[in-house]
């Protein structure tokens, strides 16, 4: 609402270049009441109460207000002309948002530069790499001397992500390492250097299932299943010690697998553990369901909480096929001479890995003409294995190893005709068949009557769920698609 102010009487108007001329007259207190009336009027007049919601509300300039020395020099005591002016705007705009009972400040601050990206290359360094993105050799210093991580930073491989983030004056500010898609290191700049931090992600693990039915190998059967070459193999380590996956499997048998499968931004990422699966070979099943003890190990155990875990494995390769097998009178393919061959060959490609058939320590590593590249490696006082002809050592004589872990791959030197792994297994130093000799090994640990209960609780859904696949397989082989008895 506008007020029309009441021109005083005798008095004279006043312009802005009528410097001395006053406005009114009036006592000393009527004076400061009228600057104040004044300052209140001001502000008002800078309010605004916004008619549109979600409306951006910029302040207007306020007019400058002349006041006259004779007013000035009475309230305070100087000649000067002295200029009332509307403070500073802040920086900030105010928005009017209709969800929000009151207006709100946002803030504008500067925002982050972005990350720039690096793809580490062929024959890359670290310096190589920070001068394609604008820094110095100074800067690899910073950071790798500077922070905790920074010696993680140097160990670096192609196709590997670098990026970089600048500060306002151009210098670097971070440093980011993508390691994998669970881990990042970032590398900041701080007031006493540089830091770093590990930022890891958990990805979203689902259950999984498939069945399969071997037609050649174990190996196809779980491509054409879906499953993994990962899972694939971890199937083969957990029913190693019970099954020859070289001479075992037949036309026929069936695999059940409940598994885990990992995903990241409701992508799959990977596959996780197997929880529990079943193999079926020549009509006799065998099952094995994952858990985790009281001491907080995974370990693999059957119905009855019989570790699937043996003291050795059957089949020490990941295997293609047995081109010989144990024979006191085999004829040597190439000296020509009747000689024992006191073990098994595994006929595989060149590369193919081997592994150790039980934990134990290697004795012996090295290279005869006869043997080509060899391990021994001693179980225990009595059992011993042998492992010849391999491309190449993966262990030292001394070395402790775990069973599956690996220790060489099949090759063909020394004597040998082709690619292959010969293993040998001995019993207080005599030879003895590796496919046989496990019937007369120690029985595989059981679990504690403790841990029993907690056993049998924890793999009760599992062994429904095995049984339904087991039941659903059966179904689906007595009844193919095309059969006058096939259900829906």
């Amino acid at each position: 609402m506008h007020v029309a102010a009441k021109k005083p009487r005798g008095a004279t108007p006043s312009r802005s270049g009528d410097r001395l001329s006053p406005v009114f007259a009036m006592p000393r207190n009527g004076v400061l009441v009228a600057i104040g009336l004044a300052a209140c009027l001001a502000t008002a007049l800078t309010l605004h109460s916004p008619e549109d919601n979600a409306r951006t509300v910029d302040a207007q300039p306020v007019e400058e207000t002349l006041i006259s020395d004779a007013i000035l020099e009475d309230t305070l005591g100087t000649n000067d002309l002295w200029l009332v002016t509307r403070p500073p705007e802040p920086e900030y705009k105010l928005t009017v948002n209709s969800d929000a009972p009151t207006p709100g400040i946002q803030a504008t601050g500067p925002a982050e530069n972005p990350w720039v990206e690096q793809v580490v290359k062929n024959g890359d360094n670290l310096s190589l790499i920070f001068q394609r993105a604008g820094f110095s050799k100074r800067d690899v210093h910073h950071v790798v001397s500077e922070s905790t991580d920074g010696k993680t930073l140097a160990r670096i491989y192609p196709g590997q992500v670098i990026a970089f983030r600048s500060a306002e004056d151009g210098k670097l500010a971070a440093v980011k390492v993508v390691k994998s898609p669970l881990e990042t290191i970032i590398y900041s700049k701080g007031e006493k250097g540089f830091n770093s931090e590990i930022v890891t992600r958990t990805p979203e693990v689902r259950e999984a299932w498939a069945t399969a039915e071997i037609t050649s190998s174990l190996f196809l059967a779980g491509k054409q299943a879906g499953l993994s070459q990962t899972t694939i193999m971890d199937l083969a380590i957990i029913f190693g010690g019970v099954i020859d996956f070289v001479q075992d499997p037949r036309q026929g048998d069936t695999i059940q697998v409940v598994y885990e499968e990992l995903y990241l931004d409701d992508k799959k990422y990977g596959d996780g553990a197997i929880i529990a699966a079943s193999f079926t070979n020549q009509g006799k099943t065998f099952n094995a369901f994952r858990y985790v003890d009281a001491s907080g190990d995974a370990n693999y155990y059957n119905q009855d909480g019989v570790s699937m875990r043996k003291a050795f494995l059957l089949a020490p390769v990941d295997f293609t096929r047995i081109s010989s097998n144990f024979n006191l009178k085999r004829l040597h393919p190439i000296y020509k001479t009747t000689r024992p061959h006191r073990g098994t060959d595994y006929a595989a490609p060149t590369g193919t890995p081997v592994y150790a058939a039980g934990d134990g320590k290697v004795v012996k590593a090295g290279y005869t003409s006869a043997n080509g590249n060899y391990v021994f490696i001693q179980h225990g006082d009595r059992y011993v294995t042998h492992y010849l002809h391999l491309n190449k050592r993966n262990v030292k004589p001394g070395q402790r190893v775990a069973q599956s872990q690996v220790i060489g791959t099949v090759g063909s030197t020394g004597a040998a005709t082709g690619p292959h792994l010969h293993y040998e297994f001995l019993v207080d130093g005599v030879h003895r068949d590796p496919r046989s000799i496990h019937k007369l090994l120690p029985k595989a640990s059981t679990l504690s009557a403790s841990e029993l209960t907690a056993f049998r609780q924890s793999i009760h859904e599992s062994s429904l769920q095995l049984a339904s696949l087991r039941s659903d397989n059966h179904l689906a082989m007595n009844n193919p698609p095309n059969s006058d008895t096939a259900t829906n």
